[in-house]
């Protein structure tokens, strides 16, 4: 009797099982089954990444296409709204051709590959980004990218596309007017997954003897890099997929991988069956991407390979190229930006390279009015997240052609020396004047005595919150005036043409050619403020994430140990007792008074000294 009744209750236990699986899964199948297959996106087939050519097994490795595991939060942003409607309803004229890549928190980039098409920005609200479900969600400029100027939308992927899987690729349309009637048949190209930022080769530059391409998720731990023996460069034409020329990968350090030119001309000739004239616009529209040969794996990728300009070396600039540069990544950097540059630029900085890591602020306003005043300053847009040593690694290759040295400081750090304080004013040569003399370029290194120095490294005093609760209107400098008492880590001025061709750097300084070395200061020499631990309001936003690729980010409860982490800091944005008293053990207001001296105007009734970043 007990066997019977125990026989009877576990066929009553499953088959509950059975129906409550069935009504559970309903809500995860309904997109895929209620939508009209005249009108949706046609599956790619997940086995095809991204080359036809070479590429028709998923890797063996399943980090290749998942590098970190989906983040399955509801974490979104306050302005994203999103809308469900019928494909049927918006006409393929109105799509735009385009690649996708998911970013961090639920963000996708959406890259315009026709480089035809002209856009409106007046109202954002024309752009959609359409999902594999018929959600929509609004698609807002962000920027362009830096090789090929490109367009590049940014939406978030709506909450009933983060159930589904896999991912595809959305597009981005400009919806008809209501009142279309426009009856002309949507006819939908199959649509890619959705590339990961976490896999994918996301930029690339060709310099005159080989080609640098920047890629994430291969060398994935500090320290440890693959042979460039188990990569290919592949070079493949436009969107056809069709490989064109593979060239051996001769560096693998970190995200960056150098290969040799491939010889784009015979393949063009040969793509056009055996005609030579091949016109500019075709040349320029080969891509290239990295090859894993042991997984027969091509990354995905967004980056294309610009050919050497046709007798370039015959329109070279002459003129000599500054001397001294300072690149460095920012975030929403804006208020900071003006201080930052008018300080630098008057003790010797001749050119700025801003890194915009997806800025949402006025920081491009900003930029365009420094400019407008005389200075030079560049933003790359930079979008892609924990890519700080690839964007320094891409500088030093950037702007070789227009720097000497390059200084690789934060916006919240300023360089100053003590002897700098008798001064009634600044001078040009201040910074350079920390600097060795550049040998002729004639002269190499292995003829001296001596390896030659081609980096300055100065230590760093961190400054505490100082009190303040709010970010200083008259800046920085005059803010923050209370600093830890032992100095803290370096950073470095470098001399691009020593520089070790791996790129390989760490902390803001670079591994150097071997006939070359690095010199610190001693701290009565130079040393840089780094106004570290602001006012709580501007320190938590450090909180989103850290911008070096091997960091943690602080949410993270590993590598506690750190010293990128904030001593006595949680694992979350919650402002510590007394955060405003905390770090201050040395009252130090020398580059205040300076700055005051050199920077300073009476212009208000009451007396007060106003900065020159505040007019």
């Amino acid at each position: 009797m007990r066997r019977r009744l125990f026989h009877t209750n576990f066929l009553f236990t499953i088959a509950a099982l059975i129906v409550f699986a069935f009504f559970s899964l309903q809500p995860l199948s309904r997109y895929a089954l209620i939508i009209p297959a005249q009108y949706d996106f046609i599956p790619y087939p997940p086995a095809i990444i991204n080359l036809r050519a070479t590429t028709t097994t998923r890797p063996r490795n399943p980090e290749y296409s998942y590098a970190l595991a989906d983040d399955d939060s509801d974490h979104d942003h306050d302005r994203v709204t999103h809308h469900v409607r019928h494909v049927s309803s918006l006409e393929y004229q109105y799509s735009i051709p385009s690649v996708s890549v998911l970013l961090a928190d639920w963000e996708v980039l959406v890259i315009i590959t026709d480089h035809k098409i002209s856009f409106d920005f007046g109202d954002e609200e024309d752009y959609l980004c359409l999902f594999q479900n018929n959600a929509t969600s609004p698609a807002g400029f962000s920027g362009r990218l830096p090789l090929t100027n490109q367009i590049a939308f940014k939406c978030i992927m709506p909450h009933s596309v983060r159930r589904l899987r896999p991912f595809f690729q959305p597009v981005v349309i400009n919806p008809p007017p209501p009142n279309s009637q426009d009856d002309e048949e949507a006819m939908w190209s199959p649509m890619p997954e959705l590339y990961r930022w976490n896999f994918l080769v996301y930029e690339s530059l060709s310099t005159e003897n080989d080609v640098v391409l920047f890629v994430k998720g291969v060398n994935n731990r500090q320290g440890i890099n693959r042979s460039p023996s188990e990569f290919r460069c592949v070079f493949y034409y436009d969107d056809s997929n069709t490989v064109a020329v593979k060239t051996a990968v001769t560096s693998s350090t970190q995200e960056v991988f150098r290969c040799s030119h491939p010889d784009i001309t015979a393949a063009l000739i040969s793509s056009n069956n055996g005609e030579g004239d091949i016109g500019e616009e075709q040349r320029q529209q080969f891509k290239v991407s990295l090859e894993i040969v042991s997984d027969n794996l091509v990354v995905p990728s967004v980056a294309y390979y610009v050919l050497p300009r046709r007798g370039s070396a015959n329109h070279q600039e002459v003129k000599k190229p500054p001397r001294l540069c300072a690149s460095t990544m920012v975030y929403n950097a804006a208020k900071f930006l003006k201080e930052w540059v008018m300080y630098h630029s008057e003790i010797g900085v001749d050119k700025f390279i801003l890194y915009d890591n997806d800025s949402n602020d006025d920081l491009s306003s900003v930029v365009q009015e420094l400019n407008d005043e005389g200075y030079d300053v560049s933003r790359i847009f930079w979008v892609w997240p924990k890519t700080q040593e690839a964007g320094f690694s891409h500088s030093a290759v950037y702007g070789k052609d227009s720097c000497t040295w390059m200084m690789y400081v934060d916006i919240d750090e300023f360089v100053f020396s003590p002897s700098w304080s008798g001064s009634s004013k600044p001078s040009k040569d201040m910074l350079k004047s920390l600097l060795p003399r550049v040998p002729p370029q004639s002269s190499s290194p292995s003829s001296h005595h001596h390896r030659l120095i081609g980096q300055v490294s100065i230590r760093c005093n961190e400054f505490g919150p100082s009190n303040q609760r709010s970010h200083p209107i008259e800046g920085v400098t005059q803010g923050y005036t209370c600093r830890r008492w032992a100095e803290q880590r370096h950073k470095s001025i470098v001399l691009l043409d020593a520089v070790d061709p791996s790129l390989l750097n760490a902390v803001h300084h670079f591994q150097l050619r071997k006939n070359y070395r690095t010199k610190t200061l001693n701290l009565d020499r130079a040393v840089v403020n780094h106004y570290k631990y602001q006012a709580w309001s501007e320190f938590q936003n450090k909180f989103r994430r850290r911008v070096s690729t091997y960091v943690v980010d602080w949410k993270e409860k590993a590598n506690l140990g750190s010293k990128d982490r904030t001593p006595g800091l949680g694992f979350d944005p919650t402002e510590p007792k007394d955060w405003a008293q905390k770090f201050c053990e040395v009252k130090d207001e020398r580059l205040k008074v300076l700055t005051q001296k050199w920077f300073g105007s009476r212009t208000s009734s009451d007396g007060y000294n106003k900065l020159a970043w505040e007019r």
